[in-house]
């Protein structure tokens, strides 16, 4: 080869360079879930590129803005309604949309979470949580986060961000506040215990006082079965022997009743007789009569 060519050869390998680094500078490659924004000079296009390859002028610029959900942790302070602080530890889950990308470039840049996400979620918390005592804060983390979201949803949604959910993972409370509500809550427990045993020893005074009842009413019972046991059996004892004088006054005649007389005499007639029978029959007196015998013999 000769020098004139090795010259040559020399002089063209820079250029070629040149040109392959100019043709690379030709071409971008679009991630899915990404937009990409084109500027000439600083300049935004009013054309965006989806996923694929694409090629562009070697002075354009291409920025790619992220379409895919994204999470991002803050952390922040704010107070209750009845003043007590809390330190706030949570999560926002967002995502830009497609369509609006390029304007969001154009109006805020590509830290638009920073610029416009997080300073509003923060302000819309403190809000929020102004609204509750510290004590219904504890209890009430989902309603919390639902009311952030909705809140902050409106107001990015002019600029194509939607919120997709809040969460408040984390909520700590000044140490006084924690002992107080735990000592509230030692209170509460020991009060229902309280309230437990009083409600047991009530039932099992309940109890004890039905059982007594029941006692009480099967003896009566008892009493109540063996009197009117023993007043039937009076009844019935009454009325046989009811029945049989009935029966023995049924069956009396005067020839009976004398022959009764006659059979219980003992011999001995009546020292004394009033009435009619004194006038028809005379009074005497046997005894009086043996005494005479004795004498006379």
């Amino acid at each position: 080869m000769s020098n004139k060519a090795k010259k040559y050869l020399i002089l063209s390998v820079p250029v070629v360079v040149v040109l392959i680094l100019i043709a690379a500078t030709c071409f971008c490659q679009v991630s899915t879930g990404y937009t990409a924004i084109v500027t000439t000079f600083g300049k935004v296009e009013d054309y965006t590129l989806e996923a694929g390859f694409h090629m562009k002028a070697p002075y354009q610029r291409i920025i790619l803005m992220d379409n895919r959900e994204q999470k991002t942790p803050f952390s922040t302070q704010a107070f209750s309604s009845d003043i007590q602080q809390v330190d706030i530890v949570g999560s926002i889950n967002y995502a830009i949309n497609k369509s609006t990308a390029m304007t969001l470039f154009k109006e805020v840049g590509t830290d638009y979470f920073q610029k416009l996400i997080n300073p509003r979620m923060l302000e819309n918390t403190k809000a929020v949580f102004s609204k509750y005592t510290a004590e219904n804060l504890v209890s009430a983390r989902e309603e919390l986060s639902v009311q952030i979201r909705d809140n902050l949803s409106q107001e990015m949604e002019k600029y194509g961000i939607n919120i997709i959910s809040v969460s408040i993972e984390n909520l700590d409370f000044t140490d006084a506040f924690t002992d107080a509500v735990e000592a509230k809550q030692v209170a509460a427990q020991k009060k229902l215990q309280a309230e437990i045993e009083q409600e047991q020893k009530t039932m099992e005074t309940q109890q004890q006082a039905e059982r007594q009842k029941i006692e009480a009413q099967a003896k009566a019972d008892v009493l109540k079965v063996n009197a009117d046991a023993e007043a039937y059996s009076t009844r019935t004892k009454a009325e046989a022997e009811a029945e049989a004088n009935k029966k023995i006054a049924e069956s009396l005649t005067s020839e009976l009743i004398e022959f009764t007389q006659v059979q219980q005499w003992n011999g001995e007639l009546p020292a004394y007789v009033s009435g009619a029978a004194a006038e028809a029959l005379p009074v005497l007196s046997l005894n009086a009569l043996n005494s005479a015998d004795e004498d006379a013999n």
